[in-house]
């Protein structure tokens, strides 16, 4: 296969500081792809604010910006895109790219706004043999794929339980709810149960977020996963990711620890694996979608992977608008947190 030919959808503007009003995550994507430039080329971006796609071409060095990304993908005959804009607009772009004849899509997360969005963005990708991947990036750090290896050699015996802690379930913890599926094997989630707390409007990249978040879910394995966020930031599980066997834990990132430490059952010491130097985390993971694309295999970006997640994700919040259990599948359509707030059943302060 020759070099991918490779357009943006979304460039945004870059700050002196990034925030939920935007992070400019094509740029991070455009020096990925810069470092892979013996695998594909740039040649085309797409943004509404023309100044910000002339911006974005012009640091990285080729010439066509459009401000209609469904012209670029008529005109430019590409191979990949990626998609650095607003979840609200994941949904369309991604279909409307499947049906241009892109191979490949990389996507920025959370999936989408709605479950039924997402359901629709993985059904166009497959109708179409798009491959369609996700920028849960963590699963290329050498902390989180050092636990899994530990995992699987049996360090802490056989799983029990993971732990996750984020100040939100659906923005921050697309990606810690992410992780819960790689060390659980892509097992997907049996039911979920949750409550959330919104006193005070907390919007990022234009969605509604919770200040604090319980969920516990029982994947198919029978193996539980236990999320959770304490009130002013301080949570009860203190730890990116733990890992719970029958024979030991392992701790991800732990509050004030190493990033990685593990402790065998009936020891009273922790165990704290040499870490070598992480890679560039997004380089890694576009890295690895080029090659899956090129030997015809799935990506663990990939996004049946990452719909198990997001099925947890709507999930818990249709547990809290039911106040009750949530079997799998789920069968909503919306996204029962922009719902409430809609209804007024909940009412956030404004900040």
């Amino acid at each position: 296969m020759s070099k991918l030919r490779v357009g943006f959808i979304g460039t945004g503007k870059r700050k002196p500081q990034r925030d939920a009003l935007g992070y400019a995550m094509a740029y991070d994507h455009g020096n990925a792809y810069r470092a892979l430039a013996d695998q594909c080329e740039m040649v085309a971006c797409a943004d509404i604010v023309e100044e910000n796609g002339r911006a974005f071409a012009d640091y990285f060095g080729f010439e066509k910006v459009y401000t209609d990304y469904r012209e670029m993908l008529a005109k430019e005959k590409l191979d990949m895109v990626s998609i650095c804009t607003w979840m609200h607009l994941h949904e369309p772009m991604v279909v409307d790219a499947c049906q241009a004849g892109i191979k490949a899509i990389y996507c920025e997360k959370p999936m989408a706004n709605t479950w039924g969005g997402a359901r629709r963005m993985a059904a166009a990708a497959k109708q179409a043999g798009v491959q369609l991947t996700f920028n849960h990036q963590r699963r290329y750090g050498v902390a989180w794929t050092t636990a899994k290896k530990l995992l699987d050699e049996g360090a802490i015996g056989d799983l029990q339980r993971l732990e996750a802690e984020c100040p939100n379930i659906y923005e921050f913890g697309t990606h810690s709810i992410d992780m819960l599926s790689f060390y659980n094997n892509e097992t997907p989630a049996k039911w979920v149960i949750g409550q959330i707390d919104y006193r005070t409007e907390a919007l990022v990249f234009g969605g509604h977020t919770e200040n604090q978040n319980l969920v516990l879910v029982e994947y198919a394995n029978g193996v539980f996963g236990l999320i959770a966020n304490g009130a002013g930031g301080r949570g009860p599980v203190a730890c990116f990711t733990r890992l719970i066997g029958t024979d030991g834990v392992i701790e991800v990132y732990p509050v004030g620890g190493p990033a990685l430490r593990y402790r065998p059952a009936g020891s009273k010491e922790w165990i704290v694996p040499e870490l070598g130097p992480d890679p560039d985390l997004i380089t890694a993971a576009i890295g690895d979608a080029i090659a899956c694309l090129k030997e015809g295999r799935k990506c663990q970006l990939d996004v049946s992977n990452a719909l198990i997640g997001t099925e947890i994700i709507f999930g818990a919040y249709e547990s809290s608008r039911r106040r009750g259990r949530v079997d799998f599948p789920l069968e909503i359509d919306d996204n029962p947190l922009e719902a409430m707030v809609a209804s007024g059943d909940l009412k956030p302060a404004k900040r």
